[in-house]
């Protein structure tokens, strides 16, 4: 990286090119910017100590072009500080040109480095990001190190040279245009409901659903075989599906439309039965991520009463989790529970394989 020398002019308070300069533009994301990083060396500061009669207001001028704009960094090496009676080395950025839309937003940042190798850069400092509007717009001043640090941690030499490493980073406008929130869920959801374009209808237990083919097939590998495949109802425009109750084939199918599990009755018991039919229909047409979701709602929700039913219905499906949760609440339950669960009819007509698992964990030998 080649370093822009400049020396300070006491009489003028102006910086004087004295070498050739490296530029380096390192270009930030389209949508973010341009950043431009270069190193400054400056001679002929006031080295710590000195007894110069030095005006806060003299700098060291250093004009860079960024983004098709013109720029200028000042170098205050000598400002007094706010607090502690120090006297700060400060940097400013100012605007040298006309803002070609509503205004130019950029920073500056500068990090001092010793020469000799022997420390580490310093912090980065970061001016406020500001708005450019015109000739003359300034970021204000900002300290980058007390005069004092800066010598003990030789950034700031005996002869009054310092050296930096500044970057300008010159920001995109953004175009304040917010993306709307997506309707997609909210369009289907009417689509289903006004039966726009339907071109199937499913009988459930004497009641009939309008549905489309091509969502309900997008949606199950099963629907998919049955109208695009070599099945009979490949050209049906009417479909009865056997076995499940109306309520639940209009929850799956509101599913399928939406990707949100329906709002299901607040009663437990009614919503645990509902949960438990859901998932066997999940299972059925092949809907992973509904099964997933019904198999959440009944492990939250396993009591004396269901416990056995879940557990056999987990068995079934290929349930795993759900299984082992259900075991766990039999094995651990308190003899008042497990007076609850034994005389339930879903625990009397568990399968002998069931009843033998539950046997073993509860003798610390769980069977894999």
């Amino acid at each position: 990286m080649g370093i822009w020398r400049v020396r300070f002019d006491q009489a003028l308070g102006v910086a004087l090119k004295t070498s050739a300069m490296n530029l380096i533009c390192t270009h930030l994301t389209e949508a973010q910017g341009v950043r431009s990083v270069r190193l400054l060396k400056i001679d002929g500061c006031p080295p710590y100590g000195s007894h110069f009669n030095w005006d806060h207001a003299k700098y060291v001028a250093s004009r860079w072009e960024v983004d098709r704009y013109d720029w200028e960094i000042r170098f205050y090496p000598r400002q007094l500080g706010s607090d502690d009676g120090f006297y700060d080395m400060a940097l400013e950025l100012v605007f040298l040109s006309e803002a070609s839309g509503n205004h130019v937003t950029a920073n500056l940042s500068c990090r001092l480095l010793d020469t000799r190798g022997i420390h580490q850069p310093s912090a980065e400092k970061i001016s406020p990001t500001k708005s450019f509007l015109r000739p003359s717009d300034s970021s204000g001043k900002f300290p980058i190190m007390s005069r004092y640090d800066a010598h003990l941690s030789g950034y700031l030499n005996h002869n009054g040279s310092v050296t930096m490493e500044c970057s300008i980073t010159v920001f995109k406008e953004q175009v304040d245009n917010p993306m709307p929130s997506s309707n997609l869920q909210k369009d289907l959801c009417e689509l289903l409901r006004s039966g726009c374009g339907a071109d199937v209808t499913f009988v459930v237990s004497g009641e009939s659903f309008a549905a489309h083919k091509n969502v309900m097939a997008a949606r199950s590998p099963v629907f998919m075989a049955e109208f695009f495949g070599e099945m009979k109802e490949k050209t049906s425009p009417c479909i009865e599906i056997r076995e499940m109750e109306a309520a639940v084939f209009k929850a799956m199918l509101q599913f399928m439309y939406t990707d949100m599990m329906p709002e299901l009755d607040e009663k437990q018991d009614t919503a645990t039965t509902m949960a438990q039919h859901l998932l066997v229909a999940a299972d059925r047409y092949g809907l992973d991520r509904l099964k997933v979701m019904c198999e959440c709602r009944l492990t939250n929700s396993i009591d004396a009463r269901t416990v056995a039913t879940t557990l056999a219905l987990a068995e079934r499906h290929g349930c795993s989790q759900l299984k082992a949760k259900c075991i766990e609440f039999i094995v651990g339950a308190s003899p008042e529970i497990i007076g609850a669960v034994l005389p339930t009819a879903g625990f009397k007509s568990l399968e002998a394989s069931l009843l033998t698992e539950l046997f073993m964990a509860a003798h610390g030998g769980i069977k894999k």
